[in-house]
This record gives C-alpha cells, sequence and structure tokens, in this order.
C-alpha cells in the first residue's frame, strides 16, 4: 500500500521537475533573443574637402614715441597717412580700410617707469584691411618694407588672418558623405559577420575641423588653403 501511494507522487515530482526544466529552457532562450535583438555596430565617417579662404583680415599697428605728446600725436598722424596712401596704391577701395583706436601710454604715470630714461609718451594706432581679395592681401604682406622704409614702425605684426567664412554652404553634403562612408563601413562589418544590418540606432555628428591643408604645421588662420574636416559616428543593429 505505501509502495503504491510513494509512486504517483515520485511521477508528480518527476513531472514538477520536467516542467521547471522546460520553463528554465524557454527562459534562456528568452535571454539568447533579447541579447541578439540588442546587438550593434559602431562605425565612423570621414568626409574631407579642401577649400580656399574667402576672407583676409591685415592689422597694421604702428607706434611713435617721445617726451612731448603734441609732436607724437603729429608723427603718428604722418605715419597713418603714410599707411593710408601705401594701401591705396595697392588698390584697396576705402570700404576694406578701418582704422583701429589709438592707443596713448604715459609711462611717467607708472612708478616703476619714474627712474627709466625712455620716451615719456608712446602712441599706437592699428589700421585693419578687410577685404575678400585675399590675393591681393597676400602680395601686400611681401611690399611691407615700403613701410618701414618711410619710417612706419610697425609693432607685434603677426600676418593676416585668413578665413574661411561659407562653412554652411559645404555642411549638407559633407554629413551626407561622412554618412554614406559610415555606412559603407557597417555594411562591410555586418557581411563579414554574416549578419544583416539593421536600422540607425544613434547617430552622432563630430565638430567640424577647419586645419591647414596637407598638414601643414602652424596656425590655420596663417593659411589660404585649408582643409575641412567632419567625423560622423552611427550604431546600427544588427539584425
Amino acid at each position: 500500500m505505501s509502495d503504491n501511494r510513494l509512486l504517483p507522487s515520485a511521477v508528480v515530482g518527476g513531472l514538477l521537475a520536467i516542467g521547471f526544466i522546460g520553463a528554465g529552457a524557454l527562459i534562456g532562450q528568452g535571454v539568447i533573443h533579447a541579447r541578439a535583438g540588442d546587438r550593434t555596430v559602431t562605425v565612423r565617417g570621414l568626409s574631407e574637402r579642401n577649400v580656399k579662404a574667402d576672407l583676409a583680415v591685415l592689422p597694421l599697428r604702428f607706434t611713435a614715441s617721445g617726451d612731448v605728446l603734441s609732436e607724437v600725436q603729429t608723427k603718428i598722424d604722418g605715419d597713418l597717412a603714410l599707411v593710408r596712401r601705401f594701401l591705396t596704391a595697392q588698390g584697396y577701395p576705402a570700404q576694406a580700410i578701418e582704422l583701429g583706436r589709438l592707443e596713448v601710454a604715459d609711462t611717467r604715470s607708472r612708478e616703476y617707469a619714474a627712474q627709466n630714461g625712455g620716451p615719456r609718451f608712446i602712441l599706437a594706432q592699428t589700421v585693419i584691411v578687410r577685404t575678400s581679395d585675399v590675393a591681393r592681401v597676400q602680395a601686400t604682406t611681401r611690399l611691407l618694407n615700403d613701410l618701414v622704409r618711410q619710417d612706419v614702425v610697425l609693432q607685434d605684426f603677426q600676418g593676416p588672418s585668413y578665413i574661411f567664412t561659407k562653412l554652411n554652404d559645404v555642411r549638407p553634403q559633407m554629413i551626407a558623405e561622412g554618412t554614406a562612408a559610415a555606412r559603407t563601413g557597417a555594411e562591410q562589418f555586418a557581411k563579414d559577420s554574416g549578419t544583416p544590418l539593421g536600422p540607425i540606432r544613434q547617430a552622432t555628428q563630430g565638430s567640424f575641423e577647419i586645419l591647414p591643408r596637407d598638414g601643414a604645421a602652424g596656425d590655420e588662420a596663417a593659411s589660404i588653403d585649408k582643409k575641412i574636416r567632419v567625423v560622423t559616428t552611427i550604431t546600427y543593429s544588427l539584425k
């Protein structure tokens, strides 16, 4: 009698064990499917373009010094006339020449300078050339010795700045190129792994960089020839 009662219990226990095993198998299969659904590939697409600057800014800062303020002012006014005449001779229209601020320093007003033997007044005037004729500015910088020969003291001359102002004109096409390059890389990865490529999960557009062309060293603003670069990062699903 007792053995007959034990048999159904063993059968029931066995059925429950089988049930748990089956449930565990289904749960495990569900995890595998979830992980497969989350599989992704992240790729980057590069777009580069060579451009030329379309705006040039040439600041000319010149100084005069002396112990009599009126005499120093007369000298700086004369130098200003020479600079204007020089730029006009280079072919710049009046609207391309801007007059910057006049700086006046009285060295005797500084405690540490009361003992030196230098001039009391130092005046500095800046003239700024702003033009789209970048080739003309490039030629002008090679002729600045003409001003020096006329006793115009150029100070802190750093050369012109060449600027590319049409980034918005090339931005859409470069983003499209970067996106296409990224997709090509993702498709190749999916092909090599034998997995179909799914839709975009996430996309990030990097910042546009403007660099000297051909990786030349130095300040980008000093170069007329430039390279624009953007890297697009895209995450795709893998089916």
